[in-house]
């Protein structure tokens, strides 16, 4: 299922158990995530990046085809086919994820890939700032922030309804400014259920 503009993919559980299965690979994450920030490219330009062999990232683009995540670009060098992504974004609807064990369970993968992916750029930005790839004027506004609110499940959700408003308004309006730069923004509201009482042990 998409959206109207077609650069938004949202995946049922109970219709797409097999393509949420297929995205839960972490090469296929990553070939994805690079594919959407890159822009086509080939099984072996892919391989160079990673550090996997081409037979690898062939078949886990093959893959990736197979459940419409990528599809093969329009251009193609002559000797190898270009593969782009289909959607920018991929969403799901937790609650339609936590309704079986099988959804729960990619959910809980689909989640630590995230992180995953998190460790991976903090670790690419660290190294883009030490070697001056990015300029000091993006020192001070890059950043990890671990707030703890406390919020009804209300208002967590009109946070994010604001926070993605307000991206898709800022996207938009930097779109064609030669200083913007790719940034990767990894959002977590995840609520904390009280500690227990201490049992009373007289």
């Amino acid at each position: 299922m998409t959206s109207d503009d077609d650069r938004h993919r949202l995946l049922d559980p109970a219709q797409d158990a097999a393509a949420l299965k297929a995205l839960t690979h972490p090469l296929r994450i990553r070939l994805l995530g690079l594919l959407r920030q890159d822009g086509p490219a080939t099984a072996s330009e892919l391989a160079a990046r990673t550090g996997e062999s081409s037979a690898s990232t062939s078949y886990h683009l093959r893959v990736l085809a197979k459940y419409a995540f990528v599809a093969e670009a329009t251009h193609r060098d002559g000797r190898e086919r270009r593969w782009q992504a289909v959607h920018a974004v991929t969403s799901w609807s937790n609650e339609a994820m936590a309704a079986t064990p099988d959804g729960r369970a990619s959910l809980s993968l689909l989640r630590r890939r995230q992180v995953e992916h998190l460790e991976t750029s903090l670790a690419q930005h660290e190294q883009d700032v030490a070697t001056g790839r990015l300029g000091p004027d993006w020192l001070e506004p890059s950043g990890i922030s671990d707030l703890m609110p406390r919020l009804t499940p209300e208002s967590l959700a009109e946070l994010w309804q604001t926070f993605e408003r307000k991206l898709t308004e800022l996207t938009a309006r930097d779109e064609h400014d030669p200083r913007a730069a790719q940034v990767m923004v990894l959002a977590a509201g995840l609520p904390l259920a009280s500690p227990e009482p201490a049992a009373d042990t007289e």
